[in-house]
């Protein structure tokens, strides 16, 4: 039995909110992330002893930022936690790879669905939102540039086109973000 059980019929953003004068209602979140994370992290960089680290930092970020999160559409606070938490992964992943040169299996789509490093994890989440709401192949085509940082040339190859046609998506892209951002603020 939880010490906060009062707080049981709370929503995780509203845990989130009290914790920030409350730290101790913190709790909360983590009694109720902590084995989902680990089983995220183990699945992704398999059973190694910096998971629970991984997943501690991913708390720590999370309750230190809690007061920069906003609730908006395609952005909850589990969307947001899980992606504070892939992102340390990833992070933790490249350390990995260049610390000890130990071969990692990470699934293609996990891997390129994440950036190496997201300074503004609200703009990312806001970003993201706008883009699951295009079609496909031009939110992508946007992830992979603006996101991933990806030059136009290497997304060609990835793709498997021509450097003009990934020009010529982004173009459109940009034109149809602005339209799927104009609907959703008006």
């Amino acid at each position: 039995m939880s010490k906060h059980e009062e707080l049981c019929d709370k929503s995780d953003e509203e845990i989130l909110f009290l914790s920030v004068k409350k730290p101790a209602v913190f709790e909360v979140l983590i009694e109720r992330y902590q084995t989902p994370f680990l089983n995220k992290v183990r699945g992704i960089l398999g059973p190694r002893e910096e998971v629970e680290d991984i997943v501690q930092e991913t708390f720590v970020k999370i309750y230190v930022n809690a007061g920069r999160f906003k609730i908006q559409q395609g952005a909850s606070f589990k969307s947001w936690g899980y992606k504070i938490l892939l992102n340390t992964t990833f992070t933790h992943y490249q350390k990995l790879k260049k610390g000890d040169g130990s071969l990692l299996r990470v699934e293609k789509e996990v891997y390129e669905a994440f950036p190496d490093k997201v300074e503004d994890v609200e703009t990312y989440d806001f970003v993201a939102s706008i883009l699951t709401r295009m079609p496909k192949q031009l939110g992508r085509a946007l992830k992979l540039h603006f996101l991933d940082g990806m030059p136009q040339r290497e997304i060609a190859a990835l793709e498997g086109i021509s450097i003009s046609a990934v020009k010529t998506r982004i173009y459109r892209a940009k034109r149809e973000f602005k339209k799927v951002n104009s609907k959703i603020n008006n």
